[in-house]
C-alpha cells in the first residue's frame, strides 16, 4: 500500500473524502463534510471536536433511518403520537401513567398492557402512539388487528404451519393487538390465539385494544376457562388503562356541528 500523501489541495482533498465516504458507506458524512468542516473552520474547532461532530452526524441520521425502518415494519395503519393524544378530551387517562409507559421499561420486562375503552376513546391512538415509542427506543414492534392475526392462524394451521406463523409473531419484542373482542372467535381460532400469548409470556410484551371489559370477553372467547387463561395471560404484571365510555370523536364532531350551526 502507498504510503498517504500529506499537501493534498482543497479539491484533491475534497474529492479524496469523497471516495473515502463512497468506498466507506458513510453517506451522510459525504453529504455535509464540505458544509461542517467550513463551520469548523469558522468556529476554530479543534480536530478532535470537528471529527467527534462529524462521526455525530452519521450516527444519528444511521439512528433516524434505523427507527423509520423498524416504525415502517411495525405495520401501524397511521401515524400517532403521544403530543398528539388530547389528555383534556380523555379525562380517564392519566398523563403520568402514560409517560411513564413511554419510557418503554414494560416493554424491555416483557409486561403486558391493556387499553380498555369504546370506541372514540383513545384506545388505539395510544396502542399506536406506544408502540411507535417502541419502535423509536429501538424494539422490534408489530401491529395487527385481532381478526386479522387470527385468520392468519387458522389459515397456517390449515397449510399444517401453525408453528411458523406462531413463532413469528412471538419474535417481535412488542406486540399490538388493536380491536380485540369486537367479534366471537371459534374455538379454533381462540385456542390459536391463546398459542401466540403463550409463546410471549413473561418473555415479550403484548400490548391490546378492546372496547369490552374483561367480564365481557366470553362473548368473543366462548370457552370460560380458555377465557380465563387469555386474561390471565394478558394481564399478569400488566398495566390496565381504562379509557372510558365517552367517545371525545363524537363529541368533537358534535362541537364542529354546533359551531356550524351557530354561524
Amino acid at each position: 500500500m502507498s504510503p498517504r500523501k500529506r499537501g493534498l489541495t482543497e479539491e484533491a482533498a475534497t474529492a479524496s473524502i469523497d471516495l473515502a465516504c463512497r468506498m466507506l458507506r458513510l453517506p451522510t458524512i459525504r453529504q455535509q463534510f464540505k458544509e461542517q468542516a467550513d463551520g469548523a473552520a469558522r468556529e476554530q474547532m479543534s480536530y478532535r471536536a470537528f471529527l467527534a461532530e462529524l462521526l455525530m452526524t452519521e450516527y444519528d441520521d444511521r439512528a433516524r433511518h434505523r427507527s423509520e425502518r423498524r416504525i415502517r415494519a411495525a405495520a401501524f395503519p397511521r401515524q400517532k403520537s403521544l403530543r398528539a393524544f388530547d389528555f383534556d378530551a380523555n379525562p380517564n387517562v392519566d398523563p403520568a401513567t402514560v409517560n411513564t409507559l413511554a419510557t418503554c421499561e414494560w416493554v424491555k420486562k416483557g409486561e403486558p398492557l391493556c387499553l380498555i375503552g369504546d370506541s372514540g376513546t383513545g384506545k388505539s391512538h395510544l396502542l399506536i402512539a406506544l408502540g411507535t415509542e417502541a419502535a423509536m427506543q429501538g424494539f422490534r414492534v408489530r401491529y395487527v388487528l385481532a381478526t386479522k392475526l387470527v385468520n392468519e392462524l387458522v389459515e397456517a394451521a390449515d397449510e399444517k404451519q401453525p408453528s411458523k406463523t406462531i413463532a413469528r409473531y412471538g419474535r417481535v419484542d412488542l406486540l399490538c393487538i388493536d380491536e380485540l373482542c369486537y367479534m366471537e372467535l371459534d374455538r379454533r381460532g381462540a385456542e390459536l390465539l391463546f398459542k401466540v400469548l403463550t409463546e410471549r409470556e413473561e418473555k415479550n410484551s403484548v400490548a391490546i385494544a378492546s372496547n369490552d371489559s374483561f367480564s365481557g370477553w366470553t362473548k368473543t372467547f366462548t370457552d370460560p376457562r380458555l377465557c380465563a387463561a387469555i386474561v390471565d395471560r394478558l394481564t399478569f404484571n400488566g398495566a390496565i388503562i381504562q379509557t372510558g365510555t365517552e367517545s371525545h370523536r363524537l363529541a368533537h364532531t358534535k362541537a364542529l356541528a354546533e359551531q356550524a350551526a351557530a354561524g
